[in-house]
């Protein structure tokens, strides 16, 4: 039976997709893209969850003064409070990434593409040579995830993460060749 599978011009980039196809990827939503702070505040206030983020960043003003500010663009408000609608805009901009799903962090990895295990270089995943398997539960996935969780997972900090602290794990050193611009396909069982 097939599990998830991610496709990519390198080991890092299928991994990528794959993770992505399992869970949301740290994002800002497309509709906060306000850059004055009168536009920034008027969207905030025209919410709940907008006026909530105002409070915990620490917006404590009376109703007139918020009144005063949203009727006047030009209304002089001191820089610590632009300070505090920026800040509170960011925490409503942006959604927090789902963090690695046990599946991901335990899954039995089958890569698919042009694998060097020591002098060994051939085309995984062909019907002469079966796909490299490894055990993502003997992995380390915790600067993995720190950096997904961040939104600083790319491509390359994937692939360099995965080989050292998964790979390595399950099967030791001496699998270090990856070609980019290959073809990769990385499936979990």
């Amino acid at each position: 039976m097939a599990g998830p599978t991610g496709r990519g011009d390198s080991l890092g980039a299928a991994l990528n997709d794959l993770l992505r196809s399992q869970v949301t990827p740290r994002h800002r939503l497309s509709s906060y893209n306000a850059k004055h702070w009168h536009a920034q505040l008027s969207q905030l206030t025209a919410t709940h969850r907008g006026q909530q983020a105002l409070e915990d960043a620490g917006l404590h003003v009376t109703t007139k003064t918020l009144i005063n500010w949203l009727s006047d663009a030009e209304y002089n408000v001191r820089r610590s409070y632009l300070d505090i609608i920026h800040t509170a805009y960011e925490n409503v901009a942006i959604v927090p990434a789902d963090p690695l799903p046990d599946h991901i962090k335990d899954g039995q990895y089958e890569i698919s593409g042009v694998v060097k295990t020591g002098d060994d270089v051939r085309t995984r995943g062909t019907p002469d040579a079966n796909p490299l398997r490894i055990d993502g539960s003997r992995g380390h996935w915790d600067e993995i995830e720190e950096l997904w969780l961040a939104g600083e997972l790319t491509d390359d900090e994937f692939e360099d993460h995965f080989i050292d602290d998964v790979i390595v794990e399950d099967i030791g050193e001496g699998t270090d060749g990856w070609e980019p611009g290959a073809s990769y396909s990385v499936e979990v069982r």
